[in-house]
């Protein structure tokens, strides 16, 4: 059932009220999905399974049985990949897609430098 014309003046005025009082915030919920913590958890299984590759590697001149720590920590990331590949479903992976297509690979990996420089900077300093 589509919107009356008070109810969309209402939540315009919500909205507009919104970014005035925290655009952090706006900005934020703006930008997040459903799929995006599903998302970034498949981005942290892979790289926990990379990490878990090169363990196995170097452990394996150590002794076979440390080796067996990095095999451990690759099948978890594995698990771990399948089960938020099954939250994000084809659904979500195609809206991700659609997302970073015209991005670029650091926006893709979520620009985590990005966040950390503004997470410490002082008040005085934020433009």
């Amino acid at each position: 059932m589509p919107l009356s014309e008070d109810e969309r003046r209402i939540l315009s005025e919500i909205e507009d009220h919104l970014y005035e009082s925290d655009p952090d915030l706006a900005r934020e919920v703006s930008q997040t999905t459903v799929y995006t913590h599903a998302f970034r958890n498949l981005k942290w299984a892979t790289f926990g399974f990379l990490v878990g590759v090169t363990l196995m590697i170097f452990l394996l001149s150590v002794h076979f049985a440390l080796a067996f720590l990095g095999f451990a920590v690759m099948l978890a990331s594995v698990l771990w990949f399948e089960t938020n590949a099954r939250r994000l479903g084809r659904v979500g992976l195609q809206q991700m897609t659609e997302h970073y297509r015209g991005g670029t690979f650091r926006e893709a990996v979520g620009g985590a430098g990005v966040r950390f420089r503004q997470r410490f900077q002082r008040p005085d300093d934020r433009k």
